[in-house]
């Protein structure tokens, strides 16, 4: 006999990316961010929205969230990090994942990348938000944004299944 699989697959698969550089910190990061556009990129569903750098998920659900962060650096002992945050009261903001990119070494134009990844347990679309976090030490890092591509500092939402 043969079962009857579920039907479904991935519902929600959306990107988002920093338009241009900035230097310093962005607790949220909400300047200048864009839904990607490029020919030859796509997305699946209806699309996160973002509000003051608060992003809002389309439905509930077990999401996979990925912030890559790209950064140059100058001189010595410059580092940038990047956290996801999320909060599950609309209110309260939680260190979900976090990671840094920078160096120790003398140098001119260091280019690092940093990709971050955690599972959202998205059990309320009003109450479970998302935003991302740049600390930058001493405004050191020059933070890398390009509306051309989706190459350096982005967001990543992809709904993996129900809650």
């Amino acid at each position: 006999t043969f079962e009857t699989l579920p039907v479904g697959g991935i519902t929600v698969a959306d990107q988002w990316r920093l338009t241009t550089d900035f230097s310093g910190d962005a607790n949220p990061l909400s300047a200048n961010l864009e839904r990607i556009d490029t020919s030859g990129q796509g997305t699946i569903g209806s699309a996160m929205t973002v509000s003051s750098g608060i992003f809002t998920f389309p439905s509930t659900g077990i999401y996979l969230v990925t912030f890559t962060l790209s950064g140059y650096y100058n001189g010595e002992n410059h580092y940038a990090t990047g956290i996801v945050q999320v909060t599950t009261n609309n209110s309260s903001y939680t260190n979900v994942a976090a990671g840094e990119n920078g160096h120790g070494s003398s140098g001119s134009n260091i280019y690092e990348h940093t990709t971050i990844s955690t599972l959202i347990d998205v059990t309320n679309t009003s109450n479970v938000k998302v935003k991302f976090v740049i600390d930058n030490q001493n405004n050191s890092a020059n933070i890398i944004g390009n509306s051309n591509g989706s190459t350096y500092t982005n967001m990543m939402f992809i709904r993996l299944g129900d809650t």
